[in-house]
């Protein structure tokens, strides 16, 4: 396996637990009973931050991994390709 290009790890890493902190505070905002517009603008950020995150890895993997599969075996790249695009719609 093709390790993922340190730069898409990193930033997806970094979305990711900003992503885990924003949860945290949503989990806090609802328990406190605060506004419910408050509470979806930090819910519409963590979504936004995991799909950063998403990104940043399918970019990696793209890049790496997918890259050195299509020489070794071109049929599971591309079956692993519908299936990360199946999962994603």
């Amino acid at each position: 396996m093709v390790k993922l290009l340190k730069s898409n790890k990193q930033k997806s890493l970094k979305c990711a637990k900003q992503a885990r902190g924003t949860l945290g505070k949503v989990v806090e905002m609802v328990e406190a009973d605060r506004y419910c517009p408050e509470i979806i603008q930090q819910v519409d950020s963590v979504i936004g931050l995991l799909k950063t995150a998403k990104r940043e890895l399918l970019a990696g993997h793209l890049d790496t991994c997918v890259a050195h599969q299509l020489i070794d075996n071109k049929k599971k790249a591309i079956d692993e390709l519908l299936k990360i695009y199946n999962l994603s719609n």
